[in-house]
C-alpha cells in the first residue's frame, strides 16, 4: 500500500476550510483588482490556500513528503500546458509579424459584419476545432485572427470570446482526434465511437440553442442596421503589411499536420518557424521599419527574435488597429504560467491529503436517484476544475470515483462518459485560476470573468446532461447479465430507456 492510500481521509469540515479559504480571498481579490487579479494577487491566493490546506493535513498526520509528492505529480500534469502555452505565444507573436494574422483580419473584414459575425465565428471555430481535436490549438490561430475582426467591426470583447471559446469546445468534445474525447470513455468502461454518439443526444442541443442566442444577439445588435465602415482599417492594415491570400498557407500546415495526427507540440514550433519563413520573404519592409530603419541581417535576427519571446507593437495610423497588432509573445505568457504552477501547487496538496476525496465521497452518499447522481458527477467535475485547476483531473478523478456506482446502479458506462464530457471538459475554460481558463484568458487578452458569461455552450451543457438525467431522457441501463461484460467494455448488451 502506498503512502498516500494509507493516509486516513481527514472529516469533512477540515477538508471545506481551504475551499472556503480560497473563495473567500478571491472574492475579496476580484472586488480589489478586479481583471488584474491575474497579475500576482490570485497567484499568492492559490499558494496561501495550499498553505492552509498543507496545515490542516499536517494536523491530521499527513506527512510533508505525501504532500510534496502530491504537488510535484501536480506540476507534472501541467508540463505539457505549460510548454503549449509558450509555443502559443511565440507563434501568436511570429504570424503577426509575418502578416498571417492581419491577412486573415483583412479578408474577414471583407467578408463578416456584424449581423453574422458572432454566429459564423462560433461556427467556424467548432469546424476548426472538430477537424483538429485541440479547442487550445483552435483558439490560438483561427481564434486570434476572428477576436481581432470582432474587436474591429466594434463588437464587444467578451461575447467575441464566448463564441470563439463555445464553437472551439464543441468541437473539443466531439472530436474522436480529442485527448478528452478519447480520456473520458477509457476511464469510464465505453468505446470511443459510442461515448461520442452517446454524447451527442446533450450537445448537439446545447450547440443548436448556443447558435440561435448568438444569431438573435447578430440580429439585434445597434449596428445590424447600419453599414460599418471598416475601410480605414483595411487601409491601414495595408500600409504595414503585404496582404495576400498566399500567407493563408501557413494556418493551414499547421491545422493540415494537427488532423494527421501531429503533436501539437511540433505543431505549434513548426508553425512559429513557418511564421518566421513568412515574415523573411513578405514583410521586409517592416522587418527595417521595427528595427530602426537598418536592413543588415542582425536587425533581421533581432526583429524576429523578439516576436518570439516578447512584446512586439505595431504602430499604425489607426489606434485599434495598433491595438490589434500588438503581441506579448512568449513573455507575455509567464504570468498564466504563474498561475497553472500555484493551481497545482495548491491541487496537489488538496488531493494527496485526501481533503478532495473526503469532500467527493460525501457528495455520492447524497445521490440517491439516477438524476441525482448525474448532478453530483457532473457538479464533482465542476469542482475538481475549481479545486485542482485541471481539465484531466475533473475527468479522470470523478470517472473513478464514480464508476462502480453506475455499474451497480444498472447505469451504462457511457451515461458516465457523457457526464464526465459534459461538465469536466466544457466548464475547465470557465475558471479564472484552471489551465484552461487561464490560457484562453492569456491568448485572447480577455479576462476569464468578463467572457464567461456569453460561453454559452460552456454554460448550457452541464445543465442539459443533468436535465436528461432528472427527467430520464436517453439514460442507458445495462441487461442484469451484463454486469461482467461492461468491465470489458462490450457495448452490445445495453438497452435505452427514454
Amino acid at each position: 500500500m502506498s503512502e498516500q492510500t494509507s493516509t486516513p481521509i481527514p472529516p469533512l469540515g477540515i477538508a471545506l476550510i481551504p475551499i472556503f479559504f480560497l473563495i473567500a480571498l478571491l472574492a475579496i481579490n476580484i472586488s480589489i483588482f478586479g481583471d488584474d487579479g491575474l497579475s500576482g494577487s490570485n497567484q499568492i491566493v492559490l499558494i496561501l490556500s495550499g498553505a492552509v490546506a498543507a496545515l490542516l493535513a499536517g494536523s491530521q498526520g499527513v506527512s510533508w513528503k505525501v504532500m510534496r509528492a502530491g504537488v510535484l505529480k501536480s506540476i507534472d500534469s501541467s508540463m505539457g500546458a505549460i510548454l503549449i502555452l509558450l509555443l502559443i505565444g511565440s507563434l501568436a507573436g511570429t504570424w503577426m509579424i509575418s502578416g498571417v494574422v492581419p491577412t486573415m483580419i483583412y479578408y474577414g473584414l471583407k467578408i463578416l459584419n456584424p449581423t453574422i459575425f458572432l454566429f459564423a465565428a462560433c461556427v467556424i471555430s467548432a469546424v476548426v476545432s472538430l477537424a483538429t481535436g485541440s479547442s487550445w490549438s483552435t483558439i490560438a490561430t483561427v481564434g486570434i485572427a476572428l477576436f481581432g475582426i470582432g474587436k474591429a467591426l466594434g463588437l464587444e470583447e467578451g461575447v467575441i470570446a464566448g463564441s470563439i471559446i463555445s464553437g472551439a469546445y464543441f468541437g473539443d468534445k466531439m472530436s474522436p482526434l480529442s485527448d478528452t474525447t478519447n480520456l473520458a470513455p477509457a476511464v469510464s468502461g465505453t468505446d470511443l465511437f459510442t461515448h461520442i454518439r452517446y454524447m451527442t443526444y446533450t450537445t448537439i442541443p446545447s450547440m443548436l440553442i448556443t447558435l440561435l442566442i448568438f444569431l438573435i444577439w447578430g440580429l439585434n445588435l445597434d449596428l445590424a442596421n447600419e453599414s460599418v465602415d471598416v475601410s480605414h482599417i483595411l487601409h491601414a492594415i495595408e500600409q504595414k503589411f503585404w496582404v495576400h491570400w498566399s500567407l493563408l498557407v501557413v494556418p493551414l500546415i499547421v491545422i493540415f499536420m494537427i488532423v494527421k495526427g501531429v503533436a501539437a507540440l511540433p505543431a505549434l514550433l513548426a508553425g512559429t518557424l513557418l511564421g518566421i519563413v513568412a515574415a523573411l520573404l513578405t514583410q521586409s519592409p517592416l522587418i527595417v521599419e521595427l528595427g530602426g530603419g537598418n536592413a543588415v541581417w542582425q536587425t533581421y535576427y533581432e526583429v524576429l527574435m523578439k516576436a518570439v519571446y516578447t512584446s512586439t507593437k505595431i504602430t499604425t495610423s489607426e489606434p485599434v488597429v495598433t491595438d490589434l497588432l500588438s503581441t506579448r509573445g512568449m513573455a507575455g505568457m509567464l504570468p498564466t504560467i504563474w498561475l497553472i504552477l500555484s493551481a497545482m501547487v495548491f491541487g496537489g496538496i488538496m488531493e494527496s491529503s485526501r481533503m478532495l476525496e473526503a469532500i467527493t465521497r460525501h457528495i455520492v452518499r447524497m445521490a440517491h436517484s439516477t438524476g441525482a447522481l448525474i448532478a453530483s458527477t457532473a457538479g464533482t467535475c465542476i469542482f475538481f476544475n475549481i479545486t485542482a485547476s485541471d481539465q484531466y483531473l475533473s475527468i479522470v478523478v470523478p470517472g473513478r470515483m464514480f464508476a462502480d456506482t453506475y455499474r451497480q446502479r444498472g447505469l451504462a458506462p457511457e451515461n458516465l462518459s457523457r457526464t464526465l464530457e459534459d461538465s469536466g471538459t466544457v466548464t475547465s475554460v470557465l475558471v479564472p485560476w484552471n489551465t484552461c481558463g487561464a490560457t484562453q484568458s492569456s491568448v485572447l487578452g480577455v479576462a476569464t470573468l468578463t467572457y464567461a458569461p456569453f460561453t454559452f455552450f460552456c454554460l448550457l451543457s452541464p445543465l442539459m446532461t443533468m436535465l436528461f438525467g432528472f427527467l430520464n431522457i436517453k439514460i442507458r441501463y445495462l441487461k442484469e447479465n451484463q454486469t461482467q461484460a461492461t468491465e470489458s467494455q462490450e457495448t452490445e448488451g445495453y438497452v435505452l430507456k427514454s
